[in-house]
């Protein structure tokens, strides 16, 4: 097993969207939950991995909110990010291997958004990672029954039921390679390949991508209800572990 101690690992937090579902006049990851923005909460989750030795936030060019936070972590710096995550967190990557005075050897990415995330559920999957020597994405099977519509409207008619025995909802973090991943979402971005996630970029590039299961409670910060949900699990005392 390689040690992790010789390994050095970065941190990428995609953070220039706007939120537009969240019927919100500020971006999500800076709306609050018991005082601190939703963007601290998840910060706070990623500086208690020891193994993590650098945090970039890609924000907007236009944000005017991140520089107000109390962010003085020396892990935590920010990029410029693009119109896309797929573009923000290529952003991220240049910036990481330009400017660190180490080699990077693994690369983690997490969404703003997912404030809710274990510590132990990342610590897990740079273990896991790191053994196998692959990247992986944290996940959880499907719970609910799955129905595929007939013409993707709003109003619409079942089409099919489809298994959900084979199924896991994608979340994050989500680890690579530095090397590899850098590559594989260029690559993909050059040829105008639709990048939802950095999993599918390795995926597209022919890589296999583990699935490490994870807590179901690491939502991802969407619509209203999600912000309420995180609320109330942020107030339980089993999911703070400040």
């Amino acid at each position: 097993m390689t040690d992790k101690a010789n390994l050095n690992i970065a941190a990428i937090v995609p953070a220039a969207g706007i939120g537009s579902r969240m019927q919100s006049d500020l971006p999500k990851q800076y709306l609050k939950i018991n005082h601190k923005t939703v963007l601290e909460h998840t910060l706070d989750k990623l500086t208690q991995i020891k193994d993590i030795n650098q945090i970039s936030v890609a924000i907007s060019p236009d944000d005017g909110f991140y520089n107000q936070l109390k962010i003085n972590n020396v892990k935590i710096s920010t990029v410029i990010g693009g119109s896309s995550r797929a573009i923000s967190v290529l952003n991220a990557l240049d910036n990481l291997k330009q400017n660190s005075k180490n080699k990077i050897d693994w690369v983690l990415v997490h969404d703003a958004a997912r404030p809710l995330v274990y510590p132990d559920d990342i610590n897990k999957l740079i273990d896991t990672a790191i053994v196998h020597q692959k990247g992986g994405i944290l996940a959880s099977k499907v719970k609910d029954t799955i129905k595929k519509s007939k013409n993707n409207k709003p109003l619409d008619l079942v089409l099919e039921t489809v298994p959900r025995d084979a199924l896991w909802q994608a979340m994050t973090p989500q680890i690579f390679k530095f090397e590899v991943l850098h590559k594989s979402l260029s690559d993909a971005l050059a040829q105008n390949i639709e990048i939802t996630d950095e999993a599918s970029a390795m995926e597209w590039a022919g890589f296999e991508v583990m699935l490490v299961a994870g807590r179901s409670d690491n939502i991802k910060i969407t619509t209203p209800e999600d912000l309420q949900l995180a609320s109330f699990y942020l107030s339980q005392t089993h999911n703070i572990l400040e």
